[in-house]
């Protein structure tokens, strides 16, 4: 009887120890593919007008995982929407691109962001008008020469009439827009789609870029 006892126990004792083997491997595992996940996150940070329609364009991509939009490039902290358009902060109507490397690359960005605006109109985008509606992109350190690159390559390729005189800027700060703007699209996708219509984006984009 003692030595039954004594194997049932031993059994009990292994399969205890296995199981938390098991389990420290599993939670090991998931860490890393969190860990995994948290690494391939990057970020991009394009100006291309109405931010509405910058976030719709590019949450549209597989790989983006958020567009957020934003003001950045101003001498403002915290600005107000209504600040910005009326042209005292210097900033612009932006959208921060979360995506994941692996899935699309900065150069694709950067293809899809000419593409979907009008890198040839330094006054603003379409019917909106100004500084705070202009295209620039806004590059880290290890993004300016890629962007500066594509900007040439463009430039070079004889697919526009005209020049192209998007800025490649320095990333600097960037401040997330009030809760309304986030997500526009989505939240008020009639609406939108009167405006996007009603501005010509489309009209003009394909003016540009054809088919």
């Amino acid at each position: 009887m003692k030595n039954t006892q004594k194997t049932l126990l031993a059994g009990l004792v292994t399969g205890i120890a296995i199981s938390f083997i098991a389990f420290g491997t599993a939670g090991s595992q998931e860490r890393d593919t969190q860990q995994k996940v948290v690494n391939t996150k990057a970020e991009a940070v394009f100006a291309g007008g109405c931010f509405w329609c910058v976030e719709a364009d590019f949450e549209k991509l597989p790989g983006v995982i958020e567009a957020i939009s934003g003001y950045t490039g101003g001498h403002v902290k915290n600005p107000t929407y209504q600040q910005v358009v009326r042209g005292e902060t210097g900033h612009y109507e932006v959208a921060k691109i979360i995506y994941d490397p692996d899935q699309i690359s900065y150069e694709e960005l950067l293809e899809h962001f000419w593409t979907t605006v009008d890198p040839t109109d330094a006054g603003g985008q379409f019917c909106d008008r100004g500084q705070s509606y202009a295209t620039a992109i806004f590059a880290n350190s290890v993004q300016i020469e890629s962007a500066r690159r594509s900007k040439q390559i463009l430039q070079n390729s004889g697919r526009l009439k005209d020049d192209v005189v998007t800025p490649i800027l320095a990333a600097v700060p960037f401040y997330k827009a009030e809760t309304y703007h986030q997500d526009y699209y989505k939240k008020n996708p009639i609406r939108y789609k009167y405006y996007r219509t009603n501005c010509r984006r489309d009209k003009r984009i394909k003016q540009i870029w054809g088919g």
